[in-house]
């Protein structure tokens, strides 16, 4: 059955793509405010993953299509328009197919030693393809945003933790408050030490690979055999490797953090790596702050939804505990300090 708020994209997916659609239901997980996402089943049994994109750019199919055409495993390649093209425009937005490959997500489980195995060398292949002049005109580069986030984040704390700036009104701000002052100190080392680094990254220069950019849990995909399918490409970049391998090296997620096990046997699919600690502490610093800061947004924003305010600030508080992102960066900061 296809529901009225549905139907359009469904057409749009048999005139764009040639397939008709039979069911279309939407898939609510997952964090991109500006994408929507269905499972729609053909009429001749097919699953495919229809995406409607209103945010940055078309890069992310791209690559996919391209690391598919190079034999990378773990890659669902997006299907072809019948004129060629890798989306169609929906209402000014980007509307694309992928086959759907499978319905477990690593984040849900049993991930198994293979599947970590397997995790580590779908990154492997992944850094290890030519980059092309194509791919270096769309990617931007890894962390590049790091000035608008730094000033973001210090806006964001100049209204919390200064009483005569904040809105009484919005939702949460006290207790939001409370765990901005609490993680202050750390918060203000990240801030700091983004901007040092970044001044001195030239000055150590790591391989520009193409990365994912976001390879958590959540967005790894689990098959039979240890097989899994790294999706959701949206914020791929060129960067070191430190850029993906941050997410192996004791993961970004609060409620998923990865065991010294796990680790090892993601390593072991990887191969031989010589981790910059410095690119590899830059890299934790720029996206706990990105996700501090923008979590705590959406936990401050007056017209969302109840719900998407609790979980957001579910998140934040995750981020400042003990295994959140914004305690590792600053366990990672902390460990130049004390090589230098």
């Amino acid at each position: 059955m296809i529901e009225d708020g549905s139907r359009r994209a469904a057409e749009q997916v048999r005139a764009g793509f040639g397939l008709r659609v039979s069911a279309m239901e939407q898939v609510t997980h997952g964090a991109d405010q500006h994408a929507r996402l269905w499972l729609a089943h053909t009429v001749d049994g097919g699953r495919y993953a229809v995406k409607m994109s209103g945010g940055g750019t078309a890069a992310g199919l791209v690559v996919t299509a391209y690391l598919a055409d190079q034999g990378v495993p773990g890659i669902a390649a997006p299907l072809r328009t019948r004129d060629g093209g890798l989306s169609v425009d929906h209402d000014g937005r980007r509307l694309s197919v992928v086959p759907w490959v499978s319905d477990q997500r690593a984040l849900d489980g049993p991930m198994t030693e293979a599947h970590w195995r397997a995790y580590g060398e779908v990154l492997a292949a992944v850094h290890a393809v030519p980059v092309t002049e194509e791919l270096r005109r769309l990617l931007p580069a890894g962390g590049a945003a790091y000035p608008s986030i730094v000033a973001s984040t210090r806006a964001v704390a100049e209204r919390l933790c200064d009483p005569g700036r904040r809105d009484p009104a919005a939702p949460s701000v006290g207790e939001l408050a409370a765990v901005w002052s609490a993680a202050a100190g750390q918060i203000r080392l990240l801030t700091r030490e983004v901007e040092r680094l970044a001044v001195d990254q030239p000055a150590r220069p790591g391989p520009d690979v193409v990365c994912h950019g976001d390879p958590h849990l959540g967005n790894l995909l689990l098959g039979r055999d240890g097989q899994v399918w790294l999706i959701d490409w949206d914020d791929a970049v060129l960067a070191p490797p430190e850029c993906d391998l941050m997410f192996v090296l004791g993961g970004v997620l609060a409620f998923a953090p990865v065991s010294a096990f796990q680790q090892d046997a993601a390593l072991a699919g990887y191969g031989a790596v010589d981790v910059d600690p410095a690119r590899l502490a830059w890299f934790l610093a720029v996206r706990a702050l990105d996700d501090l800061t923008d979590w705590t947004r959406q936990a401050l924003d007056p017209d969302a939804e109840t719900a998407d305010r609790d979980r957001a600030a579910r998140i934040v508080r995750g981020l400042v505990s003990e295994v959140g992102l914004v305690t590792l960066a600053d366990v990672a900061l902390r460990d130049l300090d004390r090589r230098s």
